[in-house]
């Protein structure tokens, strides 16, 4: 009878030990992300609720109201004594303080991931614009030397000066040259002598 390879072959549909721990599938099955997700944004929902002024003043009057019926109403309609403390009232202020702190602590927990979301997309951000600062700031020294070897008006003005000044000076060679080359014996033409009286 031949072994079967657990590594290239599950009966179960699972992976192995040798796949990471995300990706094997648990004992108990996942819920989908999206309950969880309603029910995230259900407990951000009460604890936003429950920190506002509104839900104070909705609690004390809801405290107050209760206080006021079970002195002042009609003794048959009572239902909590203040003569034994108002252990109704007590027991509901009770319960609602057990479920509102775990929910706050659940939306804090969310709020806190959100956060760290948040800080590392903005961690990465300002790498990203710290390299392309560098970048920008390479080029920008790259260009300064670039016009660094360009001539510059003046250079360029005078270099035309002195090609003007060497042109002029040709013309002048050219020009004398041309005078003394009509004069074949090259001595000057002699004036004559006038009559000595």
């Amino acid at each position: 009878m031949a072994r079967r390879d657990n590594s290239t072959h599950n009966t179960r549909g699972t992976r192995g030990l040798d796949a990471p721990k995300g990706r094997r599938s648990g004992v108990i099955p996942r819920r989908p992300v999206a309950g969880r997700d309603r029910f995230g944004r259900f407990t951000e929902a009460i604890a936003r609720a429950m920190g506002t002024p509104w839900f104070l003043f909705g609690l004390t009057l809801f405290v107050v109201v209760w206080m006021l019926f079970n002195t002042l109403g009609p003794e048959a309609w009572r239902f909590d004594s203040a003569a034994i403390g108002f252990t109704a009232l007590t027991l509901i202020l009770s319960l609602q303080a057990s479920y509102a702190a775990p929910l706050i602590l659940l939306a804090q927990n969310r709020q806190d991931d959100r956060d760290r979301v948040q800080f590392e997309q903005d961690r990465q951000r300002a790498e990203r614009n710290l390299a392309d600062t560098e970048y920008l700031a390479r080029e920008v020294v790259a260009l300064r030397l670039a016009l660094q070897d360009m001539a510059s008006k003046e250079f360029i003005r005078a270099e035309l000066r002195a090609l003007l000044d060497e042109l002029d000076e040709r013309d002048e060679q050219r020009e004398s040259d041309a005078l003394s080359a009509t004069d074949p014996a090259g001595a000057a033409v002699a004036q004559p002598e006038l009559p000595k009286a």
